[in-house]
């Protein structure tokens, strides 16, 4: 739910939320195969006595401690990006949240990882809708979210984790989403 597409008509809201297939995911995945593959090279070339790199000569390094240094920091950096590149390619955390009149639902789908729970998809009455929250903390961490708050359950989270959405965008998303459903917004 961020400046991703938000569709609208008089009877259905759907709202797209972005996932892992964001800039600085993509971003750090290509850091850290650039650095775990040079780490892991630099490493192995203590080991074999043959300079496998272009920029340096790590071939006349000590195996042992810092080849083996260099090695595990290759491969840490590397499981690092195949990470990265798993949760970007399975798009963890992207999906989206409708609000339908014709039907009373609220659908609430999200894309996870492997497994019987690749698909989570949350379905509610629009009658057991009670509000929405907005949930803003300033400071090192800045945290401002949505949640949809609904009888007998927890509040919901609508918004992506990661990258605070702004202010205004904020208030414009929550101030939207609560005229459509014709209940209170809390928090602002």
């Amino acid at each position: 739910m961020t400046a991703q597409a938000t569709t609208s008509n008089s009877k259905i809201l759907r709202q797209e939320v972005l996932g892992s297939r964001r800039f600085s995911n993509y971003f750090w995945a290509v850091i850290s195969t650039i650095g775990g593959v040079g780490f892991l090279l630099a490493g192995l070339s203590s080991y074999l006595g043959v300079n496998l790199l272009l920029v340096s000569d790590p071939s006349e390094l000590q195996f042992i401690p810092q080849g083996i240094a260099l090695t595990f920091y290759g491969f840490a950096g590397t499981a690092m990006a195949l990470y990265l590149y798993t949760v970007i390619f399975l798009n963890v955390g992207g999906g989206y949240n409708e609000f339908n009149r014709e039907t009373g639902e609220v659908t609430i789908f999200r894309w996870g990882f492997f497994g019987k729970n690749r698909r989570i998809e949350l379905k509610l009455n629009l009658e057991d809708v009670q509000a929405v929250r907005a949930e803003i903390k300033e400071g090192l961490n800045p945290k401002r979210s949505l949640y949809l708050r609904a009888k007998k359950r927890r509040d919901i989270p609508l918004t992506r984790v990661g990258e605070p959405l702004s202010l205004s965008e904020l208030e414009n998303q929550g101030a939207e989403l609560a005229r459509f459903l014709s209940v209170p917004l809390e928090g602002l």
